[in-house]
């Protein structure tokens, strides 16, 4: 008894120092990107300071003399983030259910469907709203559909793991009686993950909200297009006034998307 006590102590140790290389193995990966990247140059970091100082000294007080032209704006974001969202989950819902192993027709459909989320997500909202700025003209538009699209690979994905989670007896059970496939999917998956689903599409939301602010900056229109103009004339004191603008919005939008939250749940 006793030497299988100190061969399951030496076992133990074993482990924690193999744990413990990995993590200083790690740390030092971690350490050679910081320093690659500069962060450890401090030189740098600070005479950075009084450039930031006089940055924002210049910004300010705010002024809002402008407000009256940023409603629009404003409303256009709004609306290129609802519509981006909506365009999200009426495309991830087939490819979410097509990408889970569970609920896919053929493996092969299954990684093909993975494929195009993973690509969807690969390519920054940004590249794509210069692609469909370039496409179809200057506007709300190539915003909704860069965000869209972008918003697939990562609500696609969601999607399907929360598929992938469902309830294997409530599934067998409807498969059990004879149901088609399509059937199973609607009465025996659907219902499970909506509730899920719909948390997702909320959580999206707000982050589109947020990146439609960006998507101006590359002629997609809203808020963000007039922060850019802004900045280009370097009317300081306007951005910082358009900045407390989009955190005040920022804002309402995170606590609508709890409240919605809270209602799903």
């Amino acid at each position: 008894m006793s030497k299988t006590y100190e061969f399951t102590i030496g076992e133990l140790r074993r482990e924690y120092l193999a744990s413990l290389a990995k993590a200083g193995l790690g740390m030092l990966a971690v350490g050679a990107c910081l320093a690659h990247s500069g962060l450890f140059d401090a030189q740098r970091l600070m005479e950075a300071g009084p450039a930031l100082a006089d940055l924002l000294g210049e910004m300010m007080p705010p002024d809002f003399s402008n407000w009256a032209n940023w409603g629009m704006p404003l409303l256009d974001t709004l609306a290129m983030s609802v519509a981006g969202t909506f365009l999200a989950v009426c495309l991830s819902i087939p490819l979410g259910f097509l990408a889970a192993a569970n609920a896919s027709p053929h493996p092969v459909v299954h990684r093909l469907a993975r494929g195009v989320l993973n690509f969807l997500r690969s390519v920054p909202e940004l590249i794509m709203g210069i692609v469909f700025v370039a496409a179809v003209g200057f506007g709300a538009l190539p915003g909704v559909l860069a965000l869209g699209l972008h918003s697939v690979g990562m609500v696609g994905k969601f999607f399907a793991e929360s598929v992938e989670h469902c309830d294997k007896r409530a599934v067998e059970a409807i498969r059990a009686t004879g149901a088609t496939p399509m059937q199973v999917m609607l009465h025996g998956m659907l219902p499970q993950v909506l509730p899920q689903m719909a948390d997702i599409a909320v959580y999206r939301w707000e982050y589109n909200f947020r990146a439609s602010t960006v998507m101006g900056m590359v002629g997609a229109g809203g808020i963000g297009f007039q922060l850019m103009g802004s900045l280009r004339l370097m009317q300081y004191q306007e951005v910082a006034a358009l900045l407390l603008v989009m955190l005040v919005m920022v804002t309402l939008v995170d606590a609508l998307g709890s409240w919605l939250r809270g209602k799903f749940a």
